[in-house]
């Protein structure tokens, strides 16, 4: 049957009405329904290269969750997705660098807690600081002390509960902030010492002195006093450009992390640690891979985190012919993906595209 041109016409200015509907429907702007990317990174600026030694950060355990409490992810930094697709809201992320929740010796914890706004078709990238969240408390008795309280012992109160020294005089126990009562036991009878407030990063040692009786006679008491011997002393590290490794000050122990090394360009001969996570780049901005099979020898690339799937997030690495292109290509040892290194080499401003570790001199994985 043939068609009159009349419904012809109108048939097909329905289909480009209809047509043209249906791509503005998937191509228009966000609305206030629409999803955001949420996402975190350790600041570069963390004190790693203080004299404390602060926990890897890729085993701090990442809390992410919303305004009604529901946890959207529980479990190691390291294995954490780089992004999230989240509603619009308010968000909490936290990281630590273990669970603290009663007092214990020696155990710091390290971490941060910050709640971030997530817009609709927006991206927020929270950055994560490393502070000690806990403070510590050592008790140094003197030997007078000790001679007229033979068979005392102390202890220290908290809110989350008492934490006994007993012979562990010489180790640093660890409380959250608040108030703290030392105690002392001897016999049946417990008697408060005093009490101090303690805030985080608070580090204090309590000398204990107390004059010895060389033969008291009945009735007479024994004063104790308390003493104040330090807090902890923070340090400071600064590093002048053309300086040798020595006075740079970073080695294996204290190497900088992948997200530090991009911002100290032109070191030479500095220890950065990472975890293997591709190989064969270029120079497009996509120009790396994260999965088998691998073709080149002549690079790799690490990252902060062993899940890292974007090439912004990694460091390359170059591997010149020898000993290191040997032991590290990912052609021949596939087995090494994901798996921690340690080099030591010059950091480069710019090599494939991305900040770079040049000229290996030494390395070791884990």
């Amino acid at each position: 049957m043939k068609i009159p041109q009349s419904k012809l016409f109108r048939l097909f200015a329905g289909l480009i009405f209809l047509s043209g509907t249906v791509f503005y429907s998937c191509n228009k702007m966000p609305g206030d329904s629409a999803q955001g990317t949420l996402c975190w990174n350790f600041s570069p600026s963390m004190p790693t290269r203080s004299v404390l030694e602060i926990p890897d950060t890729d085993s701090f355990i990442l809390k992410v969750s919303n305004s009604a409490g529901e946890v959207l992810y529980e479990g190691s930094y390291g294995n954490s997705p780089e992004s999230m697709l989240v509603n619009p809201g308010t968000y909490t992320v936290s990281a630590v660098s273990r669970k603290f929740s009663k007092p214990e010796f020696d155990a710091p914890q390290f971490g941060d807690e910050q709640a971030v706004v997530v817009k609709a078709g927006a991206a927020t990238r929270v950055l994560l600081q490393c502070s000690q969240l806990n403070c510590g408390l050592r008790l140094r008795p003197s030997p007078d002390f000790q001679v007229s309280y033979p068979d005392g012992s102390l202890y220290v109160s908290s809110a989350e509960g008492d934490l006994d020294y007993g012979n562990s005089l010489d180790r640093t126990g660890f409380f959250k902030p608040g108030n703290l009562t030392v105690c002392l036991k001897d016999g049946g009878s417990a008697v408060q010492l005093l009490t101090r407030n303690l805030e985080a990063r608070d580090m204090l040692t309590l000398g204990i002195a107390c004059p010895a009786v060389s033969d008291p006679s009945a009735g007479t008491s024994t004063e104790v006093s308390i003493t104040v011997d330090t807090l902890r002393t923070w340090t400071e590290d600064e590093w002048e450009m053309g300086s040798s490794d020595s006075d740079a000050g970073v080695t294996m122990d204290n190497a900088y992390s992948v997200a530090q090394a991009k911002e100290h360009a032109g070191e030479k001969g500095v220890w950065v640690c990472g975890y293997i996570v591709g190989g064969d780049l270029s120079s497009n901005k996509n120009g790396i891979r994260f999965e088998p099979p691998f073709e080149s020898r002549t690079c790799l690339a690490i990252a902060s985190r062993s899940s890292a799937s974007e090439k912004a997030s990694c460091m390359s690495v170059q591997l010149t012919k020898g000993t290191f292109r040997d032991v590290l290509n990912l052609v021949d040892n596939p087995d090494l993906l994901g798996r921690k290194v340690y080099l030591r080499g010059d950091i480069e401003a710019s090599y494939y595209g991305i900040p770079g570790l040049k000229n290996l001199s030494d390395c070791s994985v884990k």
